[in-house]
């Protein structure tokens, strides 16, 4: 898919008629420019010799038309009428360029809450294969880079505009001169096409590169902050981060520096060339060059408004050029269709059956083998077996996170599919083994919701045991626990992580080696809690230890995929 194809996929319809109006606004301003430019002419010509308003008949025109006393009157009064035009002329650019700012920037709010988007509707399966500093840059910083080409798009459209018009009114003033002056310009465009935009798109994708390695360190060191102090790895990670924060800097280094490079390079050539010409005229005439004055001020003053305009366009398509790989990350990322998922309804009153349960992450390596069992309502079930096993695979298609290759999940004899599966998630109550708290409250990690239900938060703390403890010791429900909880010891997280698992009153409570961290008293209290909060509740649970499993009515072992004990 080529670069306006994936631009066109990225871009809504309404995004797209807003791009029409200002590419015709865009027009407009161009017409008012060349008209800037173009009065100046006649307003010279007048000024220096007021006989022109009687020989030009259009002047004449307005002369007798608006019975001006004298030609005096009629060059001051266009001297005003000029002011007052540049007046307009500026305050029009001024909101143009409002409007454009504006959608280009708008965009990122929409190309990043998509990514996200995306990102959260993603299945399980699809997610833990992605990484998560990849994501972050993502929308954070490859959504603002694809804003800033979309904007440099817009720019390059608007004053090629410019060009064109500017371009046409000086080949009408003198077809010769322009020409001449375009084989100059064209020359010079090519060689700095080659020798600048090449630089310019290889430094776009070091950028890329060494952001995402910037990301991956930062999540990384701060994420293993604790071992890495107790390693001695400070330095060794400070070299990386140096390595990717110095490159990253670099491409952008090199990227600004060149963009600057080419408005220099044609405003020296092109400005050369005016004195060049006003040169050769004397030298030819050997005299001045009042009479050629008005035609070489359109040609100075048009090469003023031309060469920014120049500028623009080839500083735009190095944006671009610079910015390409932001578009490519983006377009991909957004063409993964999210879970489509109905919100039919479905009941457990009676029982779980797992018929022939197949599954695998790699085409040809098995991870779950022809697993057939059932789970009856109220059931307490163990699941023990080695690592690698395939006990919290299994756990993850039952609680509907995977989907089997073969076989199929019946709840109450009704088979577990995408148009039930979103109903059948919010009947669990899920207990990880790595427990992840973000960093706020105690209320806002256990119901993971805005809309806090203070006396339903108290009452699963009770449960969970932990309320007295944060009522004595800290600020109740609204104690601040620090990022992933750093401010709590590993029972006190377990038991926010049980909290928050029974938030929504789930009828099936799933135990994914959640205490496999703990030491074994701690871990001999939580458990006695477990049985008793879940006394009404069909239980899940996972293990390395038997002993964990004391309470179950049923313990099934695993092993390399298939069950070979119950």
């Amino acid at each position: 898919m080529n670069f306006l194809s994936k631009l066109n996929y990225l871009l809504s319809k309404r995004d797209k008629k807003v791009l029409v109006v200002l590419l015709l606004f865009s027009m407009i301003i161009s017409i008012i420019e060349t008209i800037g430019i173009g009065v100046i002419m006649p307003f010279i010509a007048v000024a220096s010799d007021f006989s022109k308003i009687q020989s030009n008949k259009y002047l004449h025109f307005i002369y007798k038309f608006f019975h001006f006393p004298s030609y005096l009157d009629f060059v001051v009064a266009f001297g005003i009428g000029l002011i007052v035009f540049y007046i307009l002329r500026a305050i029009l650019n001024l909101f143009y360029f409002y409007a454009l700012n504006r959608f280009a920037q708008g965009r990122y709010h929409l190309l990043a809450y998509k990514l996200f988007e995306n990102y959260m509707g993603m299945d399980y399966q699809g997610f833990i294969k992605k990484n998560s500093s990849q994501m972050t840059k993502n929308i954070i910083n490859e959504a603002n880079n694809l804003v800033q080409l979309i904007s440099a798009v817009l720019f390059m459209a608007s004053e090629i505009f410019v060009l064109i018009l500017i371009y046409s009114m000086l080949l009408y003033v003198n077809w010769k001169m322009t020409l001449l002056l375009s084989i100059f310009l064209i020359t010079n465009i090519v060689l700095l096409k080659l020798f600048v935009s090449s630089k310019i798109k290889k430094a776009g994708i070091q950028r890329e590169k060494f952001q995402q390695s910037f990301y991956k360190i930062i999540n990384g060191s701060f994420g293993n902050f604790k071992i890495i102090k107790l390693k001695s790895k400070d330095k060794e990670i400070l070299k990386q981060f140096n390595d990717a924060s110095y490159g990253f800097a670099k491409a952008n280094i090199k990227n600004q520096t060149l963009s600057q490079f080419p408005r220099l390079f044609l405003e020296m050539i092109g400005f050369s060339l005016v004195a060049i010409i006003v040169v050769y005229l004397v030298l030819k005439y050997h005299t001045d060059i009042k009479g050629a004055l008005p035609i070489l001020m359109v040609f100075v003053v048009g090469l003023y408004r031309l060469m920014p305009s120049v500028n623009r366009i080839f500083t735009s398509y190095n944006q671009i050029l610079f910015y390409n790989q932001s578009l490519h990350i983006v377009h991909n990322e957004l063409i993964y269709e999210p879970e489509n998922l109905g919100d039919e309804k479905i009941f457990f009153n009676k029982q779980i059956i797992l018929k022939n349960i197949n599954f695998n992450y790699i085409n040809k390596k098995p991870v779950l083998k022809n697993i057939n069992f059932t789970i009856k309502k109220g059931e307490k079930i163990g699941f023990i077996g080695k690592s690698g096993s395939g006990k919290s695979t299994l756990i993850d298609i039952i609680i509907g996170l995977y989907k089997p290759f073969i076989g199929e999940i019946m709840i109450d004899n009704i088979p577990l599919n995408e148009k039930n599966i979103k109903n059948w998630r919010k009947k669990i109550g899920y207990i990880p083994q790595n427990i992840y708290l973000k960093d706020g409250n105690i209320a806002e990690n256990v119901s993971l919701s805005e809309n806090i239900d203070k006396k339903r938060v108290k009452e699963v703390l009770k449960q969970a045991n932990i309320l007295n403890f944060l009522e004595t010791h800290h600020e109740g429900i609204w104690s601040e626990i620090g990022e992933n909880g750093v401010k709590l010891s590993g029972g006190q997280k377990q038991r926010i992580a049980i909290a928050r698992a029974l938030y929504n009153d789930p009828e099936l409570l799933v135990l994914d080696e959640a205490t496999s961290a703990l030491d074994s008293e701690t871990e001999k209290k939580i458990m006695e809690e477990i049985y008793k909060i879940g006394a009404d509740k069909t239980l899940i649970i996972v293990a390395h230890r038997t002993s964990t499993l004391n309470g179950c009515d049923k313990i099934i072992e695993l092993q390399n995929g298939k069950i070979i004990n119950t």
